[in-house]
């Protein structure tokens, strides 16, 4: 039996040119039939609208698009009408002089004056900067009662010059018109690629909610997701968006930093200025290549570290309260929702380390201080032959390999396109469990580095410890708290905690003895 459409009352509505993305005035013969009758319930339609597939699945367009008006002839116009007529709209564009810019838009667009474009639509995108909205003042009686949509971005400087965001300047020159902020995180390629390749989400916000209601239908014919950001006055917060810089990795990038510079002035005290000071041997030349390469590793190990210390400060406090509905303080939380960009600033940091260390051969040092050591065991015919060593860096390359494909999984996993394709279960596992498994490998990767070099006097230049010892302390008291929460005393007790236990509550809670059950618990 043919499955029934919500709205549809079993009989084939009237296909109209609007439907299928002509305007009403054009010629729609050869291109939409009206279908023969049928009857019983073939009758009923399969699909009940034209559907435009804009993000690779059927986005529906309303059955009465409304004719779309442009006003401007820029890169953002273009795209914006091209978007607009690929999912079913019929578009105006006004422009000052139609015959030069006619060319630049799709065919089935119509150009013509600023007035004509204005005179039928009832939306009408305004793609013009804040400077040349005064020039549509002439307009004022057209526009009237009509729903204006700025897609304007203010520069850094004018969006501390004016208090006023442009779309409540539009509003205080048109105020016969509804206005609605839109679009002005999109750019003109996310437009004309699809939504697939760019951000999803499109903020709304006006002090008309039909208004606003209006633009998230047309927001999801064009296969984007509309957020409602609340009325006309957090058209500045919305302006500000596209003028932030990457907000989210700041503190992480300056963490990282600041691990480099002082691990790099650490190894440059040891490596370079120690064997000057103490035997007046010339070592600067390490500064650009060695000393880097030993400092990388040091930044991504704490840097990895410091992605699941702050799950075990969770599950400690949780465990101390007795409960999971009592906030965290706000330097966890924040420290919470930055793990993935410290995370994927470690691995950064370690492919680096990877890329340097495959380099290390190439150096003219390297190849002197190979010659020298070949003439060496020449002159005093030796044979350079030190079993464990060979063992040593067998073992090391072979984890620090491991330890770097088990971070380029977790890193390709937390990509919006591969993560949205997991389930939470299978997320968990890649990003919680296999991301512990990668802080043992390092760890194993750094203790098979330092061997015994921790116990050698030789080792502590100007009494200062080897550089491993130090990244070893935080990521060594993660594993020890990890094995601690192994333990059923913890683990039951924090399981149930997740599953809503409260200490000292009213209700009684009793955990599921299957251990299925209690494994798919969720994790911080």
């Amino acid at each position: 039996m043919a499955a029934e459409i919500p709205g549809d009352q079993g009989s084939r509505p009237t296909i109209t040119p609007q439907d299928c993305g002509k305007s009403p005035d054009e010629d729609s013969t050869s291109h939409c039939r009206p279908a023969t009758k049928m009857s019983g319930e073939m009758d009923k339609p399969l699909i009940s609208r034209c559907l435009v597939d804009s993000d690779g699945s059927l986005a529906e367009v309303p059955s009465k698009a409304p004719k779309v008006g442009i006003l401007g002839s820029g890169d953002f116009a273009r795209s914006l009408a091209t978007r607009l007529i690929g999912s079913g709209f019929s578009v105006v564009v006004g422009s000052r002089n139609p015959k030069r810019t006619a060319g630049l838009f799709p065919s089935s667009a119509q150009v013509t004056l600023r007035e004509e474009a204005v005179s039928s639509p009832e939306v009408i995108f305004l793609a013009v900067f804040r400077e040349h909205y005064s020039s549509l003042c002439d307009l004022s009686d057209q526009l009237a009662g009509k729903i204006l949509v700025d897609v304007s971005n203010p520069t850094e400087q004018e969006h501390l010059q004016h208090r006023e965001s442009n779309a409540e300047y539009l509003a205080s020159l048109f105020p016969t018109c509804t206005v609605v902020k839109a679009f002005n995180v999109i750019s003109a390629w996310t437009l004309q690629a699809g939504p697939r390749d760019g951000n999803r989400q499109v903020p709304i916000c006006s002090d008309q909610p039909e208004a606003k209601r209006t633009i998230s239908e047309m927001v999801h014919a064009m296969g984007f997701m509309p957020v409602d950001m609340g009325s006309l006055a957090s058209a500045r917060e919305v302006e500000a968006m596209p003028l932030r810089l990457l907000p989210s990795w700041k503190v992480p990038t300056l963490l990282a930093l600041g691990l480099f510079v002082c691990f790099y002035a650490y190894n440059f005290v040891r490596d370079v200025l120690h064997p000057y000071v103490q035997k007046g041997k010339n070592k600067f030349y390490k500064l650009p290549v060695s000393v880097v390469n030993t400092t990388l590793p040091c930044v991504a190990y704490v840097l990895l570290s410091l992605v699941y210390l702050p799950g075990v400060l969770a599950a400690a406090l949780q465990l101390r309260r007795g409960t999971k509905y009592r906030r965290f303080p706000d330097w966890l939380d924040h420290w919470l929702q930055h793990r993935k960009q410290i995370g994927l600033l470690s691995f950064y940091c370690a492919a680096l380390h990877a890329v340097y260390s495959f380099c290390l051969p190439l150096l003219r040092s390297s190849r002197y201080e190979l010659v020298n050591l070949a003439v060496e065991q020449v002159a005093n015919k030796s044979h350079l032959w030190v079993e464990e060593e060979v063992w040593r860096m067998e073992i090391y390359v072979s984890l620090g390999v491991l330890a770097l494909g088990t971070l380029s999984l977790l890193a390709v996993t937390s990509l919006p396109s591969i993560a949205n394709s997991l389930n939470w279960r299978e997320f968990s596992f890649v990003q919680s469990t296999l991301g512990f498994v990668a802080l043992v490998l390092t760890t194993l990767h750094t203790l098979t580095y330092g061997w015994t070099r921790a116990f050698e006097e030789n080792r502590y230049k100007f009494y200062l410890p080897p550089t491993f010892t130090l990244t070893l302390l935080v990521p060594c008291v993660i594993i020890l708290a990890k094995g601690l929460f192994l333990l059923p005393c913890f683990s039951r007790r924090l399981a149930k905690i997740r599953r809503g236990w409260e200490k000292d509550g009213a209700i009684k809670f009793v955990l599921p003895t299957d251990h299925i059950l209690v494994e798919k618990t969720s994790h911080v």
